[in-house]
């Protein structure tokens, strides 16, 4: 793991993820070097002034991208605005819940993450899954090479990450290649579905699952036979309670398992593990939409998964980093041991021989990525050579 900070893991775990989505170690640099005294602050004045510096350095991309452009130079510009739509998020992500600004900031990334996407051409086109009353907005990557309807992967997001974070960390470009199409989404209690539609987090993921696969069969580019599903971190509790309770998902995966999640909390109120965002409890309640911590802890009492993994009947891989500090090892053996109806079930721990040995190889992903790909290829019928 790269500790720039070495005091705050919450900071160096997002400058980690920062550079996972393409940061430049030199503007990471010219960031992070005014911030040493403010990593020692309490979480608010600290993270006022980590949004300042990297504020900062995206409206400088900006600005130059705009100079591409003016020149005609748009695939230039892209990778600026690029490159500042994740600055933008990496800074928002430490906000408070309700912080001024917060959610004016989150807007502004996404017209920049857009409008990068847009001049640099690239194979990512923003869809909108209808859900009740509202949608579900998502991000879909076509599978390169595939004539006919092609396999795809929907990937789910943690407790705090989003999709365009976990497009840019690259699984779906990964999977493209192999023949493999992407719909990243912003489930219930994850990006735009609790920034802008106060859409919270539900423990019963099957209940939004279902409907991105409603969505998918509608589509003529996708087999409805061979639809899976991927879960990051927090996603590693949602996505096989959705498998075991969708029977049209042909395959599952968690990228850090997290089988029980209401034990986390309690450890947590115990001071043991690593928070992943400042103002942890704030943002938590946040999510669950719940009122205090009584309801709160309420809530997480049903985030678990036994009793549920022996309803899954296809195939599925558990992934967990050997030095994983948020969610314990021993989660990722408890969930591999009750897939015991799975046909063909895998546990891997990245070690460090190969990396990825954090939560959700936030340290590095490509090798522990390109595992993942591989197997989802080779499960979903896609390809794992040229």
């Amino acid at each position: 793991m790269f500790k720039y900070f070495p005091t705050n893991y919450v900071w160096n775990l997002s400058v980690d993820l920062a550079i996972e989505m393409g940061a430049r170690i030199g503007e990471i640099e010219e960031m992070c070097a005014p911030l040493q005294e403010a990593a020692r602050q309490p979480d608010a004045a600290g993270t006022q002034a980590f949004r300042a510096t990297w504020s900062r350095m995206a409206d400088k991309l900006c600005e130059l991208a705009a100079e591409d452009e003016a020149r005609g130079r748009l695939i230039s510009a892209g990778d600026k605005y690029g490159r500042a739509a994740t600055y933008y998020l990496t800074a928002e992500r430490l906000q408070a819940h309700g912080a001024p600004g917060r959610v004016a900031l989150y807007q502004r990334f996404l017209e920049v993450f857009a409008k990068g996407l847009r001049l640099a051409g690239e194979n990512c086109e923003r869809v909108e899954i209808p859900y009740g009353d509202q949608y579900l907005s998502g991000l879909l990557v076509r599978a390169e090479g595939v004539d006919g309807p092609a396999p795809i992967l929907v990937q789910v997001n943690g407790l705090d990450s989003t999709k365009e974070m976990k497009y840019r960390v690259g699984l779906p470009r990964w999977l493209a290649q192999r023949g493999v199409s992407s719909l990243v989404v912003d489930q219930p209690g994850t990006g735009e579905a609790l920034r802008l539609h106060g859409l919270t987090a539900v423990h019963d993921s099957e209940r939004w699952a279902s409907k991105i696969v409603d969505w998918l069969e509608t589509r003529n580019d996708i087999d409805p036979k061979r639809i899976g599903l991927e879960g990051v971190s927090l996603g590693g509790y949602y996505c096989p309670r959705a498998v075991a309770f969708e029977p049209r998902f042909a395959c599952g995966v968690v990228w850090g398992a997290n089988h029980d999640w209401r034990d986390v909390q309690k450890k947590r109120l115990a001071k043991e593990g690593s928070f992943p965002v400042p103002h942890y409890w704030e943002h938590v309640r946040w999510v669950w939409g719940a009122k205090d911590m009584d309801d709160f802890m309420a809530i997480a009492e049903q985030v678990h998964l036994d009793g549920v993994l022996e309803r899954v009947e296809v195939p599925f891989l558990v992934t967990h980093g050997e030095k994983d500090s948020q969610i314990p090892l021993h989660w990722a053996q408890r969930t591999y041991d009750q897939l015991v109806n799975s046909p063909k079930r895998e546990l891997k721990i990245f070690t460090e021989r190969e990396g990825g040995v954090q939560h959700s190889s936030f340290d590095n992903s490509a090798n522990a990525g390109a595992y993942i790909a591989d197997w989802v290829a080779e499960t979903l019928g896609g390809r794992t050579a040229l």
